[in-house]
């Protein structure tokens, strides 16, 4: 039969056997593209704590951004306003004042490397824009994009319990990122996915039925990894969903036997101490390991039932309008007595109501309450050590309140304030992160970016109260409302935690964050990516779109050269010191070492890091004086590092002789870092020369250290 002008085309099928299966389209390959690549960027950015394979992905981000964003210039009709521009903007000012603080940062290299990172979410951000001006019709892909991403991730963080290694003596999950919170943020993500996958009313039946299974294995991803912010990041994204979405008992049916599945294999796995218990030897681990995996397999299965026999029972006979409205009321009380049980316990409890919640308010604010245990009963504690880095990172805005420390300053600042030797390079949240790094222009930079985004998100959902009730609920407009809760959820996350500087994190919220942003009015027909090449070729022609590609292209590789520049320097100081150690004599290797040094510092003038080297290569050398001025200058350069001070003190007592100098150059150090053990060590080390080994000066000691 010939279809008519209302049907759509028949989309070429494959064969396999009897079986036609339909051919994927673009939009199917888009969607799997994209979860490839963002599955590949959280696997090779890995915490972000090596330079290495973090300046890949930050470049690789920052000229695919260019390059969409170039395209979508090119290819767009100029009569159609520019919707993100404001979003950018704001984002725009946020790296450059991310760049401009390099010049008061106490460790400029640093601030140097969280503008390449703020450069390269910048474009994730103009990424996403561009591709919802383009291809916005295509928002299902970027949703089953995002979830296919997190169920990769969840199960690669489930998968390395199942099949331990050696190596790996914790017993939360911390894989692939290296950090146990990263994980379970991204299954956190995964929920208010999954409740959009199983609640929408178009789509095939046995995909939506995946919803079931997806959230038993995100509950058991993120209860795993004994992850309360997941938790409460994710509790925050659902109600954020609930709330908006009007498909509230579809999704409470995903969230109910998602819970049931996912907490009765978490209640098992707790209860097998060779699952929850550290260092348990690795036999032991691959036994219980197998028995996980079958655990998971089971409960993905069951539910994968469950999700299909709703499915069934719904597309037979939906509940009559009489049986929603019972249900929702039974939800909605379930909801309302989740609050009342929990405080009902407090009361009945020793402390009583009163007496819970001040012990609770204490240990989640004392900066010496006790860290809880690497153990289920983490999951149900209420301290935190984020109190003291949170009382240091204000300790270090107060110091400069209105710039701060400079952006990447909190972990060299911190250390004037800190009362153990515990190295940390992030405050544990961004709410506190921002004043402490930038100050009050940076509290100012983010909250006109965060109200910028409200604003872009309730014009593209159409939740501006006039808008609300007027706008019919479409999918798109629930996809797009989806999208939020990710972003909330990120966004909750982020405030109490470090994952901002995690670009498997980062990444796919601020990617959501474009594409709201990117897509307009929620009233305005999405677009379609057909005849892009045609477009293309019109934009070529067009002076003025030429001239904006062009500038954009250029702009992206600019950042992503100067993002190169620090690994280049980290690299050649490697060389340089390789070259030393692999020359038959110390002089052979001396010159080629002093080049590479040099190098180095070319690449990188902002970083001590070649100053220290180059010290090291002179003074093998033999010519001293050249290495006390390359350690000189590091101190010029980087003042308010205790480290520079530490190097020179060091360079003054053991190649020099001078303990006297010593302990002068050791004021600073110790003001900067009291609690160095380097530096105390050395400051003694000093004094017992002087004393001709008496020990301390009379009337000096570590309290009475000269200060700057």
């Amino acid at each position: 039969m010939a279809t008519t002008a209302a049907e759509p085309p028949l989309r070429p099928r494959l064969r396999v056997g009897a079986l036609a299966v339909p051919r994927p389209g673009a939009e199917t390959l888009f969607g799997a593209a994209l979860a490839l690549v963002l599955t590949a960027v959280g696997l090779r950015a890995g915490g972000g704590a090596s330079l290495g394979p973090t300046t890949e992905v930050e470049m690789g981000l920052q000229l695919a951004g260019g390059l969409l964003v170039g395209g979508a210039l090119l290819s767009t009709d100029r009569r159609r306003p520019l919707h993100g521009a404001v979003v950018l903007a704001a984002f725009a000012v946020l790296a450059a004042l991310t760049a401009v603080s390099i010049l008061w940062a106490v460790e400029p290299s640093d601030a140097w490397l969280e503008t390449n990172q703020t450069l390269a979410y910048l474009a994730v951000v103009g990424g996403g824009a561009a591709l919802a001006r383009e291809a916005g019709a295509w928002w299902p892909a970027l949703l089953g994009a995002l979830l296919g991403f997190c169920g990769l991730i969840s199960l690669y963080a489930v998968g390395s319990k199942v099949f331990p290694q050696e190596t790996e003596t914790f017993a939360r999950l911390r894989e692939p990122f290296g950090y146990w919170n990263a994980v379970g943020l991204v299954a956190a993500f995964g929920v208010p996915l999954s409740l959009w996958l199983g609640a929408r009313r178009h789509g095939h039946a046995a995909v939506n039925a995946l919803a079931h299974p997806l959230l038993g294995l995100f509950l058991v991803t993120m209860l795993l990894a004994y992850s309360r912010g997941a938790l409460l990041a994710a509790a925050v994204g659902s109600l954020v969903w609930f709330a908006l979405v009007p498909l509230r008992l579809r999704g409470a049916a995903v969230l109910a036997s998602g819970t049931l599945g996912g907490g009765i294999v978490s209640a098992w796995i707790f209860a097998q101490d060779a699952l929850t218990t550290d260092r348990v030897p690795l036999d032991t681990r691959q036994t219980a390991g197998l028995e996980l995996g079958l655990a998971v397999l089971a409960m993905l299965a069951v539910l994968m039932g469950a999700g299909l026999g709703l499915g069934f029972l719904l597309a037979r006979r939906a509940p009559r309008p009489d049986t929603r409205r019972t249900a929702g009321v039974g939800v909605l009380l379930v909801v309302a007595m989740v609050p009342v049980v929990f405080l009902g316990s407090l009361a009945v409890s020793d402390r009583g109501l009163g007496g819970s919640i001040s012990e609770g308010w204490k240990s989640l604010t004392d900066p010496d309450a006790t860290t809880p245990a690497n153990d289920p009963s983490r999951l149900t504690a209420v301290g935190s050590v984020r109190a003291r880095y949170w009382d240091q990172a204000v300790k270090v805005f107060q110091e400069d309140k209105l710039t701060g420390a400079g952006a990447g300053g909190y972990p060299t600042a911190r250390r004037r304030f800190r009362e153990d030797e515990l190295v940390v390079r992030h405050a544990h949240g961004h709410a506190v992160q921002v004043p402490a790094d930038l100050g009050i222009l940076g509290i100012l930079s983010y909250l006109a970016l965060v109200l910028a985004t409200l604003f872009a998100i309730a014009r593209a959902t159409s939740l501006r109260r006039r808008d609300w009730r007027r706008q019919p609920f479409t999918p798109e407009r629930i996809g797009l409302l989806t999208a939020a809760s990710v972003v909330v959820t990120f966004a909750v996350h982020a405030l109490i935690d470090w994952t901002w500087s995690i670009p498997g994190c980062a990444v796919p919220a601020l990617l959501c964050v474009g594409w709201i942003t990117g897509r307009g009015r929620g009233e305005e027909p999405p677009t379609r990516p057909h005849a892009v090449r045609r477009r293309l070729a019109a934009g070529v022609r067009r002076p003025q779109a030429s001239v904006a590609a062009a500038a954009v292209l250029a702009l992206a590789l600019l950042c992503a050269f100067a993002t190169w520049q620090p690994l280049r320097s980290v690299q050649a100081g490697d060389d340089a010191l390789d070259a030393l150690d692999a020359a038959q004599t110390p002089q052979a290797g001396v010159e080629r070492a002093r080049e590479l040094a040099q190098t180095a510092r070319d690449h990188n003038p902002l970083s001590v890091q070649p100053l220290f080297e180059l010290g090291v290569i002179e003074t093998v050398g033999g010519r001293k004086d050249q290495a006390q001025r390359a350690l000189e200058d590091a101190v010029e350069l980087q003042p308010d590092n205790p480290e520079t001070w530490l190097r020179l003190a060091q360079f003054t007592l053991r190649q020099q002789g001078d303990p006297r100098r010593t302990i002068d150059l050791l004021g600073p150090a110790l003001y900067l870092d009291p609690r160095s053990d380097q530096a105390a060590a050395l400051y003694l080390d000093a004094t017992r020369q002087v004393n001709g080994g008496a020990g301390a000066l009379p009337g000096q000691g570590l309290g009475t250290a000269p200060t700057p």
